[in-house]
């Protein structure tokens, strides 16, 4: 029955997946449904990415980031597919799968909203390699497994520093894209960093949905509403770890004639160019070293599974310069990144 369903799915993957080839010296390779060649790369390497996919200028680019660079530089060749807001368990487990029978044997699930179907997909594909981003719980583990995390509460630490150093009223605002273990731990970061560079600094947090309903980190008018609800209160600076709906944080603070800080990507230079001047910094989440690293491992025969932590030390978080507007705090900023890098500063994730 497997095999039956393995060939109903190969005959349709081609159409409900895109197809990105590429090689080393930059020329297309032959898809999927092509003929084949001699130089046709032996690594394949299959991407789902969360609700959004690529283009959300902020969580599913930075992951694309590292995709492009393994391709450019190993010449693999990839598959991308991206969820959709509401789709079931089943649709993710379904999306591996496609992959898989297509012939991409690594994959890289962006997002723990995959955690299930990854766990569940990797036992079926033992000969297969999966990473999963941003979950490393019992459900995603497993002998092909790499798990890929990031110590974001760190991160946002320095911008939540930024925030309540450059705030005039005082006053600074969170916007969380859903509610989850996961986005708690960005604003507990930030508020801890907030808290440590002005004791009395005023905290607004907002998220915009609730789990199951993921479409927070894709909703531009919902993120604006939340916005805007805080610059009108009085908060001059707000942080968003919201995805997509991030746009609409930027317009809002356009609008309002306030600052921003944008989250994953350096969005000063990824956001639409008209609110670039109102983000103040990001923070940084290198998902794309994260990656690179895993298609690396697979190259080089390295691969390791298990949780694999990328936090300050590591480079794996951190925040952005472009713009200039925090050159007068930096060395502030450096200061108390320094501390937690020492230990000198435990930075909690709740």
């Amino acid at each position: 029955m497997r095999q039956v369903m393995k060939i109903v799915i190969a005959a349709t993957a081609a159409a409900t997946l895109t197809l990105t080839a590429c090689s080393s010296g930059g020329a297309a390779t032959p898809s999927a449904s092509g003929s084949a060649s001699s130089e046709a790369p032996k690594i394949k390497v299959g991407m789902a990415y969360d609700v959004g996919g690529r283009g959300d200028q902020s969580f599913n680019d930075s992951a694309a980031a590292g995709l492009d660079k393994a391709a450019a530089e190993f010449g693999v060749e990839t598959k991308e597919a991206a969820a959709t807001n509401g789709e079931a368990e089943s649709a993710r487990e379904e999306r591996l799968n496609q992959l898989i029978d297509a012939g991409y044997n690594n994959i890289v699930a962006v997002g723990f909203a995959y955690a299930g179907a990854v766990g569940k997909v990797a036992k079926e594909n033992p000969d297969a390699k999966f990473a999963i981003v941003d979950d490393a719980s019992e459900a995603s583990t497993g002998a092909n497994i790499m798990n890929i995390t990031f110590a974001e509460n760190e991160g946002s630490f320095l911008v939540g520093a930024a925030a309540a150093l450059k705030s005039e009223s005082g006053h600074i605002g969170f916007v969380g894209g859903v509610e989850t273990d996961l986005i708690k731990k960005f604003e507990a970061g930030y508020v801890a960093g907030a808290k440590a560079a002005k004791s009395t600094i005023k905290i607004d947090s907002k998220y915009l949905t609730q789990p199951p309903d993921f479409s927070g980190f894709g909703d531009v008018a919902k993120g604006k509403a939340a916005a805007e609800g805080m610059y009108q209160n009085g908060a001059d600076v707000v942080y968003h770890a919201a995805g997509g709906s991030g746009g609409g944080v930027f317009t809002a603070a356009k609008a309002a004639d306030k600052w921003a800080i944008g989250v994953d990507s350096d969005q000063a230079k990824t956001a639409a160019e008209d609110v670039r001047d109102v983000i103040m910094t990001s923070m940084i989440k290198r998902v794309d070293v994260g990656v690179y690293t895993f298609i690396k491992s697979i190259k080089d025969g390295s691969f390791k599974a298990g949780n694999t932590v990328f936090d300050l030390k590591a480079d794996g978080v951190g925040y952005s310069t472009t713009g200039g507007n925090i050159d007068d705090i930096k060395d502030q900023l450096e200061a108390y990144k320094a501390d937690i890098i020492a230990g000198k500063i435990a930075v909690p994730v709740k």
